[in-house]
Formats: structure tokens, sequence, C-alpha cells
């Protein structure tokens, strides 16, 4: 197993996320990257892996795993429409992200909200992300630290996948997290996502997970069994849609991992809830 775990980390290392326009018809603008072959190879033995946890019938329940998390406020003033979000709505993202990921394990305990008013560093893309995160990221590699920023340009957020190499002080570590456009929080401005699905969406990505529609549908898709294959983003909440007619099952529309809006999201399946507990023991537990 030790062998095998070490694999795993050297498949994806390297492999993080870059900003991506978003979908001109108003899909869910997220900075995800195409995976590399490592990744790909990182994602089919665990798959493997939890195919055969489930068949040997020795599955068994695993404890609740808490999640040191902190919130980075970065506006350009302190006016609501430059970024600068109440500590209302954060408490409101904070109940979202517990409400998501509660039913699969996992507890976000808030344990700090920093605000910075710096218009230079409110505008993803200015080339000021490491001196942000320099000086404000927290927490070990096992911590979630969320940024929410006045401008993305035309992300709505992106997030870096789990990697190997990011002990403390190195620039994968510094790195590490989930930059959300402040519109995006519960309540907020964005009229099709301000329900707080963006960081939910987000946080998957920091948990291992791949878009649902990986791949198109050829092939292993997302590398996750339970989740229909798809052949393009959804938009909106187009029930039935079925993109990928030759494949079993419609388009996973309400899973967490599409870009579907906000209302129209529910869920995480339940490989995808073994693929984040394949990722978090290999790459952050104790990191």
């Amino acid at each position: 197993m030790r062998f095998t775990l070490a694999f795993a980390a050297a498949a994806v290392q390297g492999v993080l996320a870059a900003p991506r326009p978003s979908d001109p018809n108003g899909a869910f603008g997220c900075g995800a990257p195409e995976p590399d072959a490592e990744s790909l190879a990182a994602h089919k033995l665990f798959a493997i892996q939890e195919a055969a946890v489930a068949a040997s019938g020795n599955m068994s329940i695993m404890a609740t795993t808490t999640i040191d998390t902190y919130f980075h406020v970065v506006a350009a003033s302190t006016s609501l429409s430059d970024g600068y979000v109440p500590d209302s709505a954060l408490y409101k993202q904070l109940d979202v992200l517990n409400e998501a990921y509660a039913p699969h394990g996992y507890q976000f305990n808030l344990k700090e909200i920093t605000r910075t008013i710096n218009r230079q560093w409110a505008v993803d893309g200015n080339g000021y992300e490491m001196t942000m995160k320099r000086a404000l990221r927290k927490g070990s590699y096992a911590a979630l630290n969320v940024y929410f920023l006045k401008d993305l340009g035309s992300n709505l957020g992106y997030c870096y996948f789990p990697t190997s190499g990011a002990g403390a002080g190195t620039t994968t570590r510094i790195k590490d997290g989930c930059t959300v456009l402040y519109s995006t929080v519960p309540g907020g401005s964005n009229a099709k996502f301000n329900l707080g699905h963006t960081t939910t969406h987000e946080v998957g990505h920091w948990m291992g997970l791949y878009h649902t529609f990986q791949g198109g549908c050829n092939g292993v898709g997302d590398s996750v069994s339970d989740t229909p294959a798809q052949a393009s983003a959804s938009s909106g909440c187009p029930i039935g849609r079925d993109s990928c007619p030759n494949q079993p099952g419609v388009d996973p529309i309400h899973n967490y991992m599409d870009y579907s809006q906000d209302s129209c999201y529910e869920e995480f399946t339940p490989g995808q809830r073994a693929r984040m507990q394949s990722f978090w023991q290999a790459y952050r537990a104790g990191k």
C-alpha cells in the first residue's frame, strides 16, 4: 500500500488549476485544467482500489474529518460593491459548505476571517497571487484557504488540486486553496450563482474531484463510476439533458461538479465520496 500511495502522489504532481474563460452561454466559469496523463493515472489507480474495497464488502463508516478553514476577504475598498463581503454572508457560506459535505464525512471549522483592502490584490490576473498568498495563507496542507476577490475576470472561481511536493514553505503549499468571486456567496449579486455553490464546486477540486463532463462521452470520463458520461458542461438547469445518448444515464446536472446554476445543484455521489477520501488520505491527512 505504501508503494501504491507513493505512485499516486507522483501521478498528480504539478497538476494545478489555471483560470479558464466562462462559457458564453452563462455556464459556470471555473478554472480547473484539463488533467495530464499522470493525473488521470492517479484517478485510475484510486478507482481500482475503491472498486476492490467495495467488492470485498469490507467498507466501514469513517469518522467525520474536520477541516480547518480560513476565509480571506480581499477587497478594493470597504464598499460591498468593491468586494467587501460581510461576516453574515461568510457564515452562510460556511453553512452551505457543511450542508454539502457533511453527508460525505467532512466538516469545515472556520478558524479565522481575514480582511485586506488592496486594489491590486483584489483583481485576479494582476500578477499578485503569490504575494497575496504568502501574506495571508494559514494552516497546514490539510487546511482550506478560500480567497474571496472582487474581480476574477471571466471566472467565478478556481482551485488547486491536491498534489505531492507541498511541504511547508514550498510554492505548491503557498498557492494551495480556492479563489472565489465575492458576488457568488449566499445573497451575493451574481444572479444565477449566489447561493454559495461556486465555493462548493471549487472545494470539490481541492478535494481531488474532476468535472463530471471530464473526458466527454468516451473513455473513463471523470473516472468515477456512478457519474454518467457527459459530453459537455451544462448551463442553467436542463432537466433530462442526455448529451451522451449511447451511454447509460442522463447528464448529472444536479451534481456539484457540473456547471449548472446554483439552484440546480444537489449532490455528490457515493463514488465521489470515495474518491475524496482516497485523495484526502493520500495527500492531505496529516500534511
